[in-house]
């Protein structure tokens, strides 16, 4: 039986700054150094306008990152967005932390298996109190809340309507926006 080695975030960032893995698109998820999916036109549209219509609603009130490192415990995924807290230049030597972070969207197309269940275990152990996964060929937004161990107890499904993020009661985002 083989035991693959599980990395550290430091041991990560050691292996960025020693160049290791530069020109390679990565991310570490719970220690393993996973290769991301390349990103394709609509995955790129989509993420483009809905940060755009994010970043109009929390102007002043939140940064709106994509496809950005965050850092959790055992790992450093790239959300495709980060809803995380001002101002922009705490993170001028680190990257965003559990703490720092409102919510997180990720987009697939390709990568939804991935985003349901792995990444969503990793936000939920991470205490990320808000997860939204936005499915591009169902064209549907899966919200999930109030992290519990590796899950989330509330998941709802959505493909119309307004949502109110947890984080910002005075906002509301319209479901329909997020997905045209």
């Amino acid at each position: 039986m083989t035991t693959l080695a599980k990395w550290s975030v430091t041991d990560y960032h050691r292996m960025i700054a020693a160049g290791i893995l530069c020109d390679r698109r990565v991310e570490l998820l719970t220690g393993d150094i996973v290769q991301m999916s390349p990103e394709g036109p609509l995955h790129a549209s989509r993420i483009r306008k809905m940060a755009n219509d994010l970043r109009s609603l929390l102007n002043g009130l939140a940064l709106v990152s994509e496809a950005h490192p965050i850092t959790l415990q055992q790992s450093e995924p790239e959300p495709d967005i980060a809803i995380v807290r001002l101002p922009e230049s705490r993170y001028d030597e680190r990257h965003p932390g559990s703490d720092d972070i409102f919510w997180l969207i990720e987009v697939a197309d390709t990568t939804l298996v991935v985003d349901l269940n792995r990444k969503k275990q990793i936000y939920a152990a991470s205490a990320i109190n808000e997860y939204w996964v936005v499915n591009v060929k169902a064209n549907t937004l899966t919200v999930f809340r109030q992290p519990i161990g590796d899950d989330y107890a509330l998941k709802s499904e959505m493909s119309q309507g307004e949502l109110i993020p947890l984080a910002f009661p005075e906002i509301t985002v319209s479901v329909d926006r997020l997905l045209g």
